[in-house]
């Protein structure tokens, strides 16, 4: 029996690393010539730009890991299924469930190496590509974030936002300090949280102190809701705001504590903060699945067409996980609903697609 599983973790592997090697060398290439016209007009030579893209390459493995799970799963069981192996171990009185424990098995290691990069490896490299997309390659160096601080230097204007949302695009305890030309105080802004609405920034709760010239006066006015220019939107923000891969669990898990003492809403990060538990179990699902899909007997005749299941599969997943964070971001389903909701979905599918298999 110990044979057996051996048999089919050798396999088993080897069709893995193929096909996550074989898309991981697809989105390096595919990633680093289709922005060759960005390294060109950027600061980065063409040596450091293939650099930046290996940056990601942790990222991307963990996010195609479960893909790379369900097709390396369905291709061995498959070829099991065309060279009558199946047959032979079902004759000898060996039940399909028996075959998945190997599966199951590496499966769960591959969640955990997964949770691993995702708190060592993956926070650095992602932070670090971050770093040169914006202040290399786009060239937005007026721009800086210490945790969840942001401040901005636009123009004669320097802005401080305490919070960013990045879901509903909200700002939360702003300040804008505006100077003269001889660099001296001419006004300070303070605002409660801030909306882009129709090409304008909308301010509400405002606070303007403007300085008197000459004198150590200020005349304070307030504002119910106050529009004020600014040069960047929302999309600016997103790009330098912390964001949760740039996080290990438990420093996603400080960053929304500290959030939520200081009055804001952490919502989206609680949401991701769930994402990062919910993710890796997936792992286990789409063995199941694979495995179930490879057993069925039309795949003895026809293993690409089970090929084409699983990645139907995979994409119905990504679909489903994207659509229930969506819906955890938009507070309409709870944080850890919206985290497990596909999973529950799916594991529910491969249970019984695997019994309807048996």
């Amino acid at each position: 029996m110990f044979c057996l599983h051996k048999y089919w973790l050798k396999e088993f592997l080897k069709f893995f690393f193929i096909i996550q090697g074989m898309i991981l060398v697809l989105f390096v290439f595919i990633d680093y010539l289709s922005k060759m016209d960005r390294w060109l007009n950027s600061d980065l030579s063409l040596l450091c730009a293939f650099g930046y893209v290996l940056l990601k390459v942790p990222f991307m493995f963990v996010q195609l890991t479960p893909a790379g799970i369900l097709l390396a799963t369905i291709t061995v069981f498959g070829l099991m299924n065309r060279n009558n192996e199946l047959l032979a171990i079902r004759s000898s009185g060996i039940s399909v469930y028996f075959l998945i424990k190997p599966a199951i098995m590496i499966s769960v290691i591959l969640a955990v190496s997964m949770f691993f990069l995702g708190e060592t490896i993956i926070p650095v490299s992602m932070a670090r590509a971050n770093f040169i997309k914006y202040n290399v390659i786009k060239k937005k160096k007026n721009y800086s974030i210490a945790r969840k601080d942001i401040w901005i230097k636009s123009e004669n204007r320097l802005v401080h936002i305490n919070f960013y949302d990045p879901v509903n695009q909200l700002i939360s305890g702003i300040t804008i300090t505006s100077l003269r030309k001889n660099f001296s105080l001419e006004s300070r802004s303070d605002a409660q949280k801030g909306y882009f609405e129709h090409g304008e920034w909308v301010f509400e709760n405002v606070i303007q102190q403007i300085h008197i010239e000459n004198t150590m006066d200020y005349d304070v006015k307030l504002y119910d809701k106050k529009k004020i220019p600014l040069a960047f939107k929302p999309e600016d923000l997103g790009e330098v705001s912390k964001k949760s891969e740039e996080m290990s669990f438990f420093e996603l898990k400080k960053y929304v504590n500290t959030v939520e003492e200081e009055g804001y809403d952490a919502t989206t990060y609680i949401v991701d903060l769930n994402g990062k538990i919910a993710f890796p179990f997936i792992c286990i699902i789409m063995a199941l699945t694979g495995a179930a899909t490879g057993m069925r007997s039309f795949v003895k005749e026809n293993i690409p067409v089970a090929i084409a299941i699983g990645v139907v599969i995979a994409f119905m997943y990504w679909i489903m996980y994207g659509f229930c964070l969506s819906m955890g971001y938009g507070k309409i389903l709870p944080p850890i609903v919206s985290a497990w909701a596909a999973n529950l979905f799916f594991l529910c599918f491969g249970i019984l697609y695997l019994i309807n298999t048996e």
